[in-house]
Protein backbone atom coordinates (compact mmCIF):
# COMPACT_ATOMS: atom_id res chain seq x y z
CA UNK A 1 0.00 0.00 0.00
CA UNK A 2 1.43 3.29 -1.08
CA UNK A 3 0.69 6.47 0.75
CA UNK A 4 0.60 9.78 -0.99
CA UNK A 5 1.52 12.71 1.14
CA UNK A 6 0.28 16.07 0.12
CA UNK A 7 2.17 19.07 1.39
CA UNK A 8 -0.59 20.79 3.37
CA UNK A 9 1.73 22.90 5.48
CA UNK A 10 2.42 25.47 2.83
CA UNK A 11 -1.06 27.01 2.47
CA UNK A 12 -1.39 27.26 6.24
CA UNK A 13 1.97 28.96 6.58
CA UNK A 14 1.05 31.56 3.96
CA UNK A 15 -2.27 32.22 5.67
CA UNK A 16 -0.56 32.58 9.03
CA UNK A 17 1.99 35.02 7.57
CA UNK A 18 -0.75 37.04 5.93
CA UNK A 19 -2.74 37.08 9.14
CA UNK A 20 0.35 38.20 11.05
CA UNK A 21 0.99 41.10 8.68
CA UNK A 22 -2.66 42.10 8.89
CA UNK A 23 -2.50 42.11 12.68
CA UNK A 24 0.65 44.22 12.70
CA UNK A 25 -0.91 46.74 10.30
CA UNK A 26 -4.06 46.90 12.40
CA UNK A 27 -2.06 47.56 15.56
CA UNK A 28 -0.01 50.22 13.81
CA UNK A 29 -3.16 51.96 12.57
CA UNK A 30 -4.71 51.96 16.03
CA UNK A 31 -1.55 53.13 17.74
CA UNK A 32 -0.98 56.18 15.53
CA UNK A 33 -1.97 59.56 16.91
CA UNK A 34 -4.57 61.53 14.95
CA UNK A 35 -3.27 64.71 13.31
CA UNK A 36 -3.31 68.04 15.12
CA UNK A 37 -6.68 69.76 14.56
CA UNK A 38 -5.02 72.85 13.09
CA UNK A 39 -8.13 74.04 11.24
CA UNK A 40 -10.31 73.87 14.36
CA UNK A 41 -7.69 75.66 16.46
CA UNK A 42 -7.23 78.35 13.83
CA UNK A 43 -10.99 78.88 13.52
CA UNK A 44 -11.31 79.25 17.27
CA UNK A 45 -8.47 81.79 17.39
CA UNK A 46 -10.03 83.79 14.55
CA UNK A 47 -13.45 83.80 16.23
CA UNK A 48 -11.92 85.06 19.48
CA UNK A 49 -9.99 87.74 17.58
CA UNK A 50 -13.21 88.81 15.84
CA UNK A 51 -14.95 89.03 19.20
CA UNK A 52 -12.09 91.16 20.53
CA UNK A 53 -12.34 93.47 17.52
CA UNK A 54 -16.08 93.82 18.12
CA UNK A 55 -15.24 94.92 21.65
CA UNK A 56 -17.16 92.04 23.18
CA UNK A 57 -14.86 92.17 26.21
CA UNK A 58 -16.29 95.60 27.01
CA UNK A 59 -19.57 93.86 27.78
CA UNK A 60 -17.74 91.44 30.14
CA UNK A 61 -19.08 88.47 28.23
CA UNK A 62 -18.91 85.16 30.09
CA UNK A 63 -19.17 83.36 26.74
CA UNK A 64 -15.94 84.99 25.55
CA UNK A 65 -14.04 84.03 28.69
CA UNK A 66 -15.40 80.49 28.28
CA UNK A 67 -14.13 80.50 24.69
CA UNK A 68 -10.67 81.54 25.83
CA UNK A 69 -10.63 78.86 28.53
CA UNK A 70 -11.66 76.16 26.05
CA UNK A 71 -9.02 77.28 23.56
CA UNK A 72 -6.35 77.03 26.27
CA UNK A 73 -7.65 73.56 27.18
CA UNK A 74 -7.54 72.55 23.50
CA UNK A 75 -3.92 73.65 23.21
CA UNK A 76 -3.09 71.69 26.37
CA UNK A 77 -4.83 68.63 24.89
CA UNK A 78 -2.68 68.95 21.75
CA UNK A 79 0.47 68.96 23.89
CA UNK A 80 -0.81 65.86 25.69
CA UNK A 81 -1.57 64.23 22.32
CA UNK A 82 -5.31 64.01 23.00
CA UNK A 83 -6.26 65.19 19.51
CA UNK A 84 -9.93 64.21 19.67
CA UNK A 85 -10.40 66.25 22.83
CA UNK A 86 -8.40 69.10 21.33
CA UNK A 87 -10.61 69.24 18.24
CA UNK A 88 -13.81 69.11 20.28
CA UNK A 89 -12.62 71.86 22.62
CA UNK A 90 -11.45 74.04 19.73
CA UNK A 91 -14.84 73.74 18.03
CA UNK A 92 -16.62 74.57 21.29
CA UNK A 93 -14.31 77.55 21.72
CA UNK A 94 -15.18 78.85 18.25
CA UNK A 95 -18.91 78.50 18.92
CA UNK A 96 -18.62 80.26 22.30
CA UNK A 97 -16.71 83.15 20.70
CA UNK A 98 -19.34 83.44 17.98
CA UNK A 99 -22.05 83.41 20.64
CA UNK A 100 -20.28 86.18 22.54
CA UNK A 101 -20.05 88.25 19.37
CA UNK A 102 -23.72 87.72 18.59
CA UNK A 103 -24.77 88.59 22.15
CA UNK A 104 -22.69 91.77 22.14
CA UNK A 105 -24.09 92.73 18.76
CA UNK A 106 -27.65 92.14 19.96
CA UNK A 107 -27.01 94.24 23.07
CA UNK A 108 -25.64 97.12 20.99
CA UNK A 109 -28.55 96.89 18.55
CA UNK A 110 -31.03 96.88 21.43
CA UNK A 111 -29.40 100.04 22.81
CA UNK A 112 -29.70 101.75 19.43
CA UNK A 113 -33.32 100.64 19.17
CA UNK A 114 -34.10 101.97 22.66
CA UNK A 115 -32.47 105.30 21.78
CA UNK A 116 -34.52 105.55 18.60
CA UNK A 117 -37.73 104.85 20.52
CA UNK A 118 -36.81 107.50 23.08
CA UNK A 119 -36.00 110.02 20.34
CA UNK A 120 -39.29 109.28 18.59
CA UNK A 121 -41.24 109.75 21.81
CA UNK A 122 -39.44 113.03 22.51
CA UNK A 123 -40.16 114.25 18.98
CA UNK A 124 -43.79 113.25 19.30
CA UNK A 125 -44.15 115.13 22.60
CA UNK A 126 -42.49 118.18 21.06
CA UNK A 127 -44.88 118.09 18.11
CA UNK A 128 -47.88 117.87 20.45
CA UNK A 129 -46.61 120.78 22.53
CA UNK A 130 -45.97 122.93 19.44
CA UNK A 131 -49.34 122.11 17.90
CA UNK A 132 -51.06 123.12 21.18
CA UNK A 133 -49.27 126.50 21.23
CA UNK A 134 -50.28 127.36 17.65
CA UNK A 135 -53.99 126.81 18.27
Amino acid sequence: MTRIFVNTRRPHAAAATLLGFGGVLLLAACASTPPVPAVALSSAKQAIAAADQARVADAASPALSEARDKLAAAETAVQEKRMDDAERLAKESRVDAQLATAQASATKEQAVNDEMIHSTQTLSQEMQRNSGVNQ
